[in-house]
């Protein structure tokens, strides 16, 4: 069934969200009228910063000025370099996809690759002896020292 989406629509609602809007934002400055943001605070002269703090805010200091600015650097790389570097990691990725794709590789000849990479690491080492392990285990134990008791 089509319906005009017309007799759906409430109109007060609009009239209703931007008056409160209005409400809130001429709360908001309101709130900002009592308050300049370059006035000086009070400094608690209690506060073992307070020194350093007035200190700091004291206005006959020397200020940065525009010629402290250092110069634009000059070794900066180009539009045209730039571009060419985008391009080169462009062709590189394309490469790594083309190169990686899923039907470019196969598994084939596993068990002349397991063969060589066996022959290739050492073999693990020998467990020892049990009496060398009943060995270390006694030593263990002769030098463990218990806890002290709780008193």
């Amino acid at each position: 069934m089509n319906v005009a989406t017309a007799l759906f629509r409430n109109p007060t609602g609009a009239l209703v969200r931007c008056g409160a809007v209005v409400c809130l934002g001429a709360a908001m400055m309101s709130g900002c009228a009592g308050a300049s943001p370059f006035a000086a605070a009070p400094v608690d002269p209690d506060s073992p910063a307070a020194e350093a703090i007035l200190a700091a805010a004291r206005a006959d200091r020397a200020y940065p000025k525009f010629s402290d600015i250092p110069e634009a650097p000059k070794m900066v790389r180009g539009p045209r370099a730039w571009a060419s570097a985008v391009a080169d990691v462009e062709a590189a990725r394309t490469a790594l996809y083309t190169e990686t794709a899923p039907s470019t590789w196969v598994l084939q000849d596993t068990e002349a690759f397991a063969a060589r990479a066996q022959a290739a690491v050492a073999p693990p080492p020998v467990a020892g002896a049990p009496a060398n392990t009943e060995a270390f285990a006694r030593d263990a134990r002769e030098r463990a020292t218990p806890p002290p008791s709780p008193r």
